[in-house]
């Protein structure tokens, strides 16, 4: 419950479970998932990538290859086209499908 997870190294990992958990990955190719109820993941990290389940809310960060951000997304899964337990990076500033 109100649980968090951090991963920060390379192609780290990161995910909660419990109801209103935040996961974070910050590192390169890191992953966020939030599976839980209320539940938040965000991903900053160079290439990263999140996924939530329905209602939980989903960040992500868009960088170049110097790490300079260029873009950001906050959505909804489940709402405005973003769809629960996908996964998504960001390219060009446009969330995309990516595997897992």
């Amino acid at each position: 419950y109100r649980g968090a997870a951090s991963a920060t190294g390379y192609r780290g990992a990161a995910s909660a479970t419990g109801d209103q958990g935040a996961a974070s990955a910050t590192g390169y190719r890191g992953a966020a998932s939030a599976t839980g109820p209320g539940g938040a993941a965000m991903a900053s990290g160079y290439e990263g990538k999140v996924m939530g389940s329905e209602g939980n809310a989903i960040f992500l960060v868009e960088r170049d290859d110097n790490n300079k951000i260029i873009a950001v997304f906050a959505g909804i899964a489940g709402q405005g086209g973003v769809k629960a337990d996908t996964w998504y990076a960001l390219k060009g500033g446009q969330i995309i499908e990516v595997a897992k």
